[in-house]
């Protein structure tokens, strides 16, 4: 059976809240530069507004309706994504600092 010190044991919780700490971090990080700032997204948004310019010149409002409703969508899945990434990051940094408090204790 392994016999841990006092001292050890902090030090082993520290390195792993800190070793998740920064893969959360990393991973907030990614998901706001990729999921936000995705050319996919843009694409989209841009082909939509053009529908409804479209749609507008040629009085359709079906396709006008659509479109919109498009368009919020794609506003619903950015904020959730940058919401998911701020959360990410947060957390991160929160489980970095819980890391920093345990290793000041041992």
């Amino acid at each position: 059976m392994f016999s841990f010190s006092m001292h050890s044991l902090f030090s082993t919780m520290a390195l792993v809240l800190f070793s998740v700490g920064v893969i959360t971090l990393g991973a907030g990080v990614f998901v706001l530069v990729s999921r936000v700032l995705g050319q996919d997204l843009k694409l989209i948004a841009e082909q939509t507004a053009h529908l409804v310019k479209k749609g507008l010149a040629e009085e359709v409002s079906g396709l006008v309706g659509n479109a919109a409703s498009l368009l919020d969508s794609l506003t619903q899945l950015i904020r959730t994504a940058t919401g998911v990434g701020v959360f990410l990051v947060v957390a991160g940094m929160m489980l970095i600092f819980l890391a920093y408090v345990i290793l000041r204790q041992a």
